[in-house]
């Protein structure tokens, strides 16, 4: 069983790390942009950029917390 949600695991490690740095170009971006027109309003898709970034790196925590848990089940039995 471990055989397969090890792999399982650091696919969502993985999945977590790309998410996050997805978010943080989204965010750079956001800024460069902010910076360079003043405007704020020209921001929006950028920003929603960052909302889907930071919900999939949150889905991807989760069910890694929970493969984690699996396998300490699986372990002390």
């Amino acid at each position: 069983m471990n055989y397969i949600l090890i792999p399982v695991l650091i696919i969502l490690c993985l999945l977590v790390v790309v998410s996050l740095i997805r978010g943080v170009i989204a965010f750079l971006k956001t800024t460069k942009i902010d910076l360079e027109t003043g405007e704020g309003e020209t921001v929006t898709e950028m920003q929603v950029m960052q909302n889907k970034a930071m919900f999939a790196r949150i889905k991807y925590q989760f069910a890694a917390i929970v493969v984690v848990g699996i396998i300490a089940l699986v372990a002390s039995s």
